[in-house]
């Protein structure tokens, strides 16, 4: 039995925490906050109940494999899913608007003739086929094996970019989500709905390399799912399953250190100077200088510049009067000026125009009664650092921003606002120690490399990587992953060579 300490409480750690459990170790997970989860929060006021973090959960896949490994019951015995029809509305500045059906190619085709005209099915469709075979030829380097040495195979892009002919001039292929959208949808609109789906995963579609086109593809295809109650139930699962395979949590434990000895991580140090000894260390957290014997470098694979760095701004708003029968979960807002709005982001400025995503869960868990809704606004935004978060006047001028935007999708927004929270991602660096509140993005390939995260296994023998900053990156399904590798690499050793 091996003593393995986790630093950091979030959904990749504990799902390493979990696996390495059952395998038969002795797993404490020490935890600089009061509670589990990371990014995964809840906040509740007078009866209302909102999720901090992510919203919604795609490829659910990884949590039934991580409750089907650990346990007897079920994820659904834990939880309960429900998928969100439609998956998404989207409202563009020229006054369209279309609905997209949940996990259903054919019914986002027509739902996209429908509502921008004869072609736009099909074009996207056809994008959706490339992003098909991006998957296939991604999916198991990318999200299912660690990190090995030769990783620079997924430096090259594996999106099969339409090769177009011009006159006059040589032919071109897209190399990022930018030029996806002007060069193979050709469609303003189209082009909003991809660049919203690399912008909401803190992504600059200017920038992102073409097989972030995964993302949409991940979605549409596997679907997207609401856990009744708020997302923080799903982490409340988890930490269940845990304490359920008497792994060991210690809340309020900063870990300042990772201890080195003879050459191997044989520990961590808290902040109060106490050394908790261990054959293996798991680090739930993103790597710092400080932490990390030796620095960052001990790491194999870095996020390049590319990866960038983005946070979430956030406005919950408990309402009066109550859901419109025929509301949608999710509505995507777009932004008239999509390119200053990246712009904005990724050079550290607030956006005047930025894209909105609405939140109307239709859950009695998150209201009073049925009288009352609870709405959570989302923008993507620079962290803080390069803009002042904490600054009164500046977080109310762009909560008010969102507001008015979010007006196209809640019917008499500002008159049911009854009381209004806001969270930037100054309150983000607070709670999970995240530097500038940045949100991971998720692992991609192409650009060199540049989208990559840090591997699972790095250069410490006995030191391993887990949670959204290392491979395979941010987001729930990522994130567990992560946990799923390392259990492998720790249980298994150099015999591991993914999950199956």
């Amino acid at each position: 039995m091996a003593r393995i300490a986790v630093i950091g409480a979030g959904t990749g750690a504990m799902a390493a925490a979990a696996r390495l459990a059952v395998a038969g170790n002795r797993v404490t997970v020490y935890e600089r906050s009061a509670s589990y989860g990371g990014s995964v929060g809840r906040h509740e006021h007078e009866g209302f109940v909102f999720d901090t973090g992510p919203g919604l959960l795609h490829l659910p896949a990884v949590q039934r494999d991580l409750f089907v490994k650990t346990g007897k019951e079920s994820l659904e015995q834990c939880v309960t899913l429900t998928q969100v029809d439609p998956a998404s509305r989207h409202l563009f500045t020229d006054g369209t608007a279309v609905s997209l059906p949940n996990a259903s190619r054919a019914g986002v085709a027509t739902a996209l003739d429908d509502a921008l005209g004869a072609g736009a099915g099909a074009r996207w469709s056809a994008f959706m086929d490339r992003a098909r075979d991006s998957w296939d030829r991604s999916r198991r380097p990318l999200l299912e094996e660690p990190l090995w040495a030769d990783h620079q195979v997924l430096g090259r892009d594996p999106y099969p970019a339409v090769r177009q002919r011009r006159l006059l001039r040589g032919a071109r292929q897209a190399g990022t989500v930018a030029e996806i959208g002007a060069w193979e949808l050709a469609d303003d609109r189209l082009a909003a709905l991809l660049d919203g789906y690399a912008l909401s995963h803190g992504l600059d579609p200017r920038s992102a390399p073409a097989s972030a086109a995964l993302l949409p593809y991940m979605e549409q295809t596997f679907g997207s799912w609401y856990v009744l109650g708020g997302m923080r139930e799903l982490a409340r699962a988890v930490y269940e399953r845990c304490v359920a395979r008497r792994v060991e949590f210690v809340f309020g434990a900063e870990v300042v250190r990772v201890v080195e000895k003879d050459g191997r991580a044989a520990g961590v140090e808290l902040a109060g100077g106490e050394v908790a000894e261990a054959d293996r260390v798991v680090l739930g957290v993103r790597p710092r200088p400080d932490l990390v014997p030796g620095g960052a470098g001990d790491v194999p694979v870095r996020a390049g510049s590319g990866a960038g760095a983005a946070g979430r701004f956030t406005v919950l708003l408990s309402l009066r009067g109550a859901r419109e029968a025929d509301a949608v979960h999710r509505t995507v807002v777009h932004s008239a000026q999509g390119a200053a709005e990246q712009e904005a982001v990724f050079g550290g400025r607030v956006a005047g125009h930025p894209t909105v995503t609405v939140l109307r869960p239709d859950d009695p868990a998150t209201r009073p009664d049925a009288e009352h809704e609870a709405v959570t606004l989302t923008a993507t935004v620079a962290p803080q650092g390069p803009v002042d978060w904490r600054d009164a006047a500046v977080r109310q001028r762009f909560a008010d921003v969102l507001v008015e935007r979010a007006a196209a999708a809640v019917p008499g927004l500002r008159e049911r606002v009854l009381h209004t929270e806001i969270r930037t991602p100054a309150e983000t660096e607070a709670e999970t120690g995240a530097e500038g509140g940045a949100v991971p993005p998720p692992a991609l390939a192409g650009a060199g490399g540049a989208y990559l995260h840090p591997g699972n296994l790095t250069r410490l023998p006995g030191l391993y990587l887990a949670g959204g900053w290392s491979h395979p990156g941010g987001g729930l399904a990522h994130a567990g992953m992560s946990g799923t590798l390392v259990a492998g690499l720790v249980v298994e050793g150099d015999d591991f060579r993914g999950s199956r």
